[in-house]
């Protein structure tokens, strides 16, 4: 038995059977045919296309029923590239001139056409070459019986092991057979993990060595909750981890009735709950748990799910199909916060050496205003049909938001000439994700309506610590007193200004800081739904002067250890249950 630690980025508990993918990286042996077998080779290349291809419509219709049609649309480009006789057309060529194997000749021109993307330059392109990348693997699949095949095959449950999943792989795990995932790469906040989050699916990825550790065949634990991957694990292991999956349905269960009560607290004092999206379909999701709205919507999915750069009328529909849904309540837009992604950087012609410091959220937008007007131009026009308010990613200066606040003026006045309606008071708000504007609220408080801190990228940024990297990742606290100074400091600057405040991190969800971010003065919390009845839950089981006292106390301990352990002595007394939820006991 062997036990490996990852990052937890979908909760839950899975046990299956190991399925490796091997990625081919376009390693495929240059092999010749015989002039005779041509024909041969020729209708494998066919067969392969039309299996992808009827393998991806299953799977977009399997998809947008679990997780919605913005969702599905990430395998519109697959297959519209299975259909394009100008990707088939020299495949078929190379085959009969040179009389190479199909194998060959597939993963040679996919390759091609990869390059040609990431030679343009542009960003978009540059992401169309990972999916290139990603069904060239399908088709060589289907052509040398790889793990797609064996996954489809199976008889039971199935857990994906792999280096590193890209979102398509991701949602083509169907749940009725691959149960979890477990990757060598990837991070907490990766366009993969957000995704197996809405689909649901427990992943543990970040474990360096699992893809070499983990055989075909293998029993295989993924605790999403601790993430840990457990394999070939003891009989007594199995049914240890078996009893405490059906102890967290159980507690799921229990919550589900706590989500339809009223968050408030002992005194009478509402906590809004609100819920994290990446797709408008999940927005149902967040009224079953128990949330009042959507308090962070991502938008850049919109483009990573889409073939082409998405255009004005691609946004507004998103963005009225999720004012639909919400009836009235709040959604707040967060424009696309593209860059810095792994997954993203690996297919760039000349990757960023630092992309958490170079060219994302804010600053790819205003590099890229036509791109950005883009967007901005769509949510006022979707601000006319319903209550939005818009906020921007990972501003430090000033100076980014007076620019953007000139982007929108001078878009109103288009609006207005052409003479298509929006709300003219449409709020804006910034994401404080970096130990400068944290430390400049009071400032960027005279610009926008409200603020809301990123809890991910501020304890990356205040720490110094890549939240993506196993190797520092005992570093990455969000108990640290330098992280929870900045965090009271941004509440102050807000109450002072007289403008809202909101925390949207993953510590939002977390239990254990529950009473401590209402000490702190926090009256809206954002999270992934599946958290929100918990996080209910304590809210409704405390007093705000408690939470003020605890507080208080939190403020005069110096290390991390100290506050994780006295937030695990509160959250005991207060909710033992809840504790359980939050990993802590």
């Amino acid at each position: 038995m062997e036990t490996i630690k990852g990052i937890a980025v979908s909760p839950g508990i899975a046990i299956g059977t190991a399925v490796r993918l091997a990625e081919s990286d376009g390693h495929i042996a240059f092999r010749t045919v015989d002039p005779d077998e041509v024909p041969a080779e020729i209708r494998r290349v066919d067969e392969a296309f039309a299996a992808s291809a009827r393998e991806l419509k299953d799977l977009r219709t399997r998809t947008a029923a679990r997780a919605g049609e913005a969702a599905a649309a990430i395998f519109d480009f697959h297959m519209g590239l299975l259909a394009d006789r100008t990707l088939v057309q020299p495949i078929h060529d190379d085959i009969a001139r040179e009389r190479v194997a199909a194998e060959y000749a597939v993963s040679e021109n996919f390759r091609k056409l990869a390059d040609r993307l990431r030679a343009t330059g542009s960003e978009m392109f540059v992401q169309k070459a990972a999916d290139v990348v990603d069904l060239e693997n399908r088709v060589l699949a289907r052509l040398t019986g790889g793990a797609i095949g064996k996954i489809s095959r199976a008889s039971g449950p199935v857990v994906v092991i792999g280096h590193e999943l890209t979102p398509s792989q991701a949602a083509d795990l169907h749940r009725a057979h691959a149960v979890a995932f477990a990757t060598d790469a990837g991070g907490l906040t990766g366009h993969t993990s957000i995704l197996a989050r809405a689909l649901g699916m427990p992943a543990v990825v970040g474990c360096m060595h699992v893809s070499t550790d983990v055989e075909d065949g293998d029993q295989v634990i993924v605790d999403g909750d601790a993430g840990v991957v457990i394999v070939r694990p003891a009989p007594a292991v199995v049914e240890r981890y078996r009893a405490a999956a059906a102890q967290g349905e159980q507690r799921r269960r229990a919550l589900r009735n706590v989500a339809k009560e009223p968050s408030v607290t002992l005194d009478g004092v509402t906590i809004e709950l609100l819920g994290n999206i990446e797709f408008p379909e999940e927005i149902e999701a967040v009224f079953t748990n128990g949330g009042s709205g959507t308090g962070l919507y991502r938008t850049e999915f919109l483009h990573l799910t889409s073939p082409t750069t998405p255009t004005e009328e691609d946004h507004f529909d998103a963005y009225r199909r999720a004012l639909e849904l919400s009836r009235g309540a709040p959604l707040v837009i967060r424009t696309l916060d593209l860059g810095a992604d792994k997954f993203t950087q690996d297919h760039l012609a000349d990757p960023e050496r630092n992309p958490f410091l170079g060219l994302r959220s804010i600053r790819y937008c205003l590099r890229h205003p036509q791109l950005f007007k883009t967007q901005l131009r769509a949510i006022l026009r979707a601000s006319a049909l319903g209550p939005i308010k818009v906020m921007f990613p990972l501003v430090s200066s000033v100076m980014e938001l007076r620019q953007t606040h000139m982007i929108i003026n001078d878009l109103r006045e288009e609006l207005e000439d052409d003479g298509i309606p929006f709300d003219p008071a449409l709020a804006t708000g910034i994401m404080v994700e970096t130990p400068a504007a944290a430390l400049m609220t009071r400032v960027f408080a005279n610009e926008v309506s409200f603020v809301s801190i990123g809890t991910n990228d501020l304890i990356q940024y205040t720490l110094a610590v890549d939240r993506g990297n196993e190797q520092v990742a005992s570093l990455y606290s969000a108990a640290n007193p330098a992280v929870l100074t900045l965090v009271k400091n941004v509440v102050r600057a807000a109450r002072h200004a007289g403008i809202g405040a909101s925390l949207c991190g993953e510590v939002a969800g977390n239990p254990l800081f529950t009473p401590l971010l209402i000490g702190f003065g926090l009256r809206s919390l954002s999270m992934s739904p599946v958290q929100i009845p918990v996080v209910k839950r304590v809210v409704r089981a405390i007093d705000i002067e408690r939470c003020e006292t605890l507080a208080r106390k939190v403020g005069s301990f110096d290390s991390d250890r100290q506050v994780l352990s006295y937030l695990r002595d509160e959250l005991r007394r207060i909710d033992p249950e809840a504790l359980v939820s939050a990993g802590a006991d």
